[in-house]
């Protein structure tokens, strides 16, 4: 999850460094960094992360450019994740892109968020909807175990372009059968209540179709062999671009899904910060 305004600050935060550092694609990657020993969270929120900008042509001093994303990594992480795109003219991703190891990058260190469970009143079935690097909060909340104690069954759908960029959130659910930290807290063979629906809507994979579209036609209830949305059953959470984000929220309060807040929890939540 990225936001698309810099925010020059008077006062540059704190900086940490990167211990990790994958590429997926020529327009996706994934980092890793240390993590401030007072840093509190609740998985799924976001912080402020950036890289000092070029100097100023009028007063020659550098300032910070900072974007909101998502943690990837979920609240007991000793360090933290974050999944981004890459992109050529971008203020900050033209930088980050290309950090290494041991580079060091600024972290604001306040997480917000509605993504997170408080903003969701008791269910028994949690739907995640994701769009292109709108996977990163759900990275968290799918390795967070308050997930599997609230949940009886968890559907996460992810749709990008192209195949390969779905690598990463195939790769983490992968992951998850062979943790063996969560497979002792939650409970062995926990990952079996996750049910993974990856589509893509340029180029051919397993399924391919706008996962709105799947849903109107109704082929995704049959794929995943479960019933379409309930009120009283089903929660969900929306991160995507904005023009996903509406369309869902429309479709997901035709089933009489009535969106929620931190201040006011209810059956789903979108994440307005959000720019795929």
């Amino acid at each position: 999850m990225t936001s698309n305004t810099s925010l020059p600050l008077k006062k540059i935060p704190d900086t940490q460094t990167v211990t990790a550092v994958t590429h997926y694609t020529d327009r996706l990657f994934s980092f890793r960094v240390t993590r401030p020993a007072s840093l509190r969270f609740r998985s799924g929120e976001f912080v402020m992360i950036g890289l000092m900008g070029d100097e100023s042509h009028e007063t020659g001093k550098q300032k910070p450019l900072l974007r909101a994303y998502s943690i990837a990594s979920p609240s007991w992480d000793e360090e933290l994740e974050f999944y981004s795109i890459k992109v050529p003219d971008g203020p900050l991703t033209s930088k980050l892109q290309h950090i290494k190891i041991g580079d060091e990058i600024i972290l604001r260190p306040k997480p917000v968020g509605t993504l997170v469970h408080d903003a969701l009143i008791p269910g028994k079935r949690l739907w995640f909807f994701a769009t292109g690097t709108g996977f990163a909060p759900f990275a968290s909340l799918l390795r967070e175990p308050q997930t599997y104690e609230d949940y009886d069954e968890i559907i996460i759908t992810h749709t990008c372009r192209e195949a390969n960029e779905l690598k990463y959130g195939a790769e983490l659910i992968d992951d998850l059968k062979s943790n063996e930290l969560l497979n002792a807290v939650i409970g062995k063979n926990f990952w079996q209540r996750i049910k993974y629906y990856p589509t893509t809507t340029r180029n051919q994979s397993q399924k391919v179709g706008r996962i709105t579209d799947l849903m109107h036609s109704g082929v995704v209830f049959t794929d995943l062999n479960v019933i379409p949305l309930n009120r009283d059953t089903d929660r969900a959470m929306i991160c995507g671009n904005l023009a996903f984000n509406l369309e869902l929220k429309a479709m997901l309060e035709e089933y009489g899904l009535v969106e929620g807040a931190n201040s006011k929890p209810a059956h789903y939540v979108v994440e307005k910060a959000f720019l795929d």
